[in-house]
């Protein structure tokens, strides 16, 4: 048997700065804080509402009042990013409250902008909230219209902008929307407004909890006309691309977790800046797996945490925002 001698050893010992916290801390290459977290609310109509939501653990529908006080707690935990998701009282087949002056995400852009003018709101720009059959646009003989699509979610975008929204969130997926949504921002005035593009989301089984939370699962079919194969990485390269080409500031990957590949080909490919979302069904699954014990849910949280931004993520749309800055803090 042929024994493997290391070149350089022992000269070269890696495990040299490896030997105490110190050294490690001083010399990791990758790390994340608090600045890198866009923390994600689900906001509903009434006051005093704060409604755990059953498969997300610890997270809430919350009315504008509660959001409120939410934000107080997230900027004194250094959490400055919010992203907005709204629930209307009522639904119908085109959305319309999803554009509405006094729609739910309207009010509350308004009210965290009074209350906390420096946090950046980012709202999500999407119909499958507030329609009634729970797709994320116009549905025509059983399937979704894009061009008829495009021109609400300009409006909705429009909408959000002028209730003082800092970045536009479209998530929807259909073709050519960054496009419109930057020619509406900008015909209204909103040229300076940032659009950050759900460029590659694909149809996945991780969102389960998340469509309890938003009320927003599809009443027939699924979403896998307009949502991608999770087979496919050559064609979400050239979503992202597309979307750069339209007019995408930053572009992103969802899921985050099982896409880390993406999420490196991109950074590589692009070198845009980049977020990931690291969605509800990553986060219920180490929270479910940590209330049984059979694993340490704060060890593996910060450790996946670490891989999304690792792989290339600049920032981190994640439900687990405050877990992770309480522990950061503590630093």
């Amino acid at each position: 048997m042929t024994k493997f001698i290391q070149p350089n050893f022992p000269v070269t010992r890696l495990r040299r700065l490896r030997r105490s916290s110190a050294i490690r801390d001083m010399f990791r290459e990758t790390s994340v804080n608090t600045a890198d977290f866009i923390y994600p609310l689900f906001i509903v109509e009434g006051e005093e509402i704060k409604k755990e939501i059953s498969s997300m653990p610890g997270q809430f529908q919350l009315s504008i009042d509660n959001v409120i006080r939410e934000c107080g707690e997230l900027e004194s935990l250094g959490i400055n990013s919010v992203l907005l998701f709204g629930i209307p009282l009522e639904k119908d087949e085109v959305g319309s409250k999803a554009y509405a002056e006094d729609g739910i995400i309207q009010r509350a852009t308004r009210e965290i902008k009074k209350n906390f003018p420096e946090m950046l709101v980012v709202t999500d720009v999407c119909l499958c909230e507030y329609t009634s059959h729970g797709h994320c646009g116009v549905v025509e003989d059983g399937y979704v219209n894009n061009d008829e699509t495009l021109k609400l979610l300009a409006r909705e975008a429009v909408s959000h902008a002028k209730s003082g929204a800092d970045i536009i969130a479209p998530s929807d997926m259909m073709d050519g929307r960054i496009g419109a949504i930057r020619q509406a921002l900008d015909e209204a005035g909103f040229a300076e407004t940032p659009i950050m593009a759900y460029s590659a989301k694909f149809s996945s089984a991780f969102y389960g909890p998340f469509r309890e939370a938003a009320e927003s699962a599809p009443q027939f079919g699924d979403r896998k006309t307009y949502q991608m194969d999770f087979g496919n990485s050559d064609e979400a390269m050239r979503e992202i691309a597309l979307d750069i080409q339209e007019g995408a500031d930053i572009v992103m990957v969802k899921p985050a977790l099982s896409y880390l590949d993406l999420i490196r080909r991109c950074k590589d490919t692009f070198n845009m800046p980049l977020a990931a979302y690291n969605v509800s069904g990553e986060y219920s699954m180490v929270k479910a797996a940590a209330a049984n014990g059979w694993l340490d849910g704060e060890k593996v949280m910060m450790e996946i945490l670490t891989s999304i931004k690792r792989a290339g993520a600049d920032v981190i749309i994640t439900y687990f925002a405050k877990d992770a800055a309480r522990i950061l803090n503590k630093k």
